[in-house]
């Protein structure tokens, strides 16, 4: 865990972590479900990722617009993935 992120479990990280690598979850909908903004779940997954899977994860989601609700395109509207339980 870093010392960004003490009140998360163990499952949230790597629920956290799940969430970045998914395409169409945007940094906004990891903000409003773990309360962590885009700089934290950079540091976290700098932090609990090897160096390799970071470099790719960064140059993966760098300019990505459905990372950003505000660049999403307006047809996409959830921020659930298809296996995430709840409404």
């Amino acid at each position: 865990m870093t010392t960004t992120t003490p009140f998360l479990s163990s499952t949230d990280i790597d629920r956290v972590i799940q969430m970045a690598w998914e395409d169409r979850t945007s940094f906004d909908a990891i903000h409003a479900q773990f309360g962590l903004n885009e700089s934290e779940v950079i540091k976290l997954m700098r932090s609990q990722l090897k160096r390799s899977s970071f470099e790719m994860w960064r140059k993966r989601v760098t300019g990505r617009k459905t990372k950003h609700a505000a660049q999403r395109p307006v047809d996409v509207t959830r921020f659930k993935s298809s296996d995430q339980k709840g409404d």
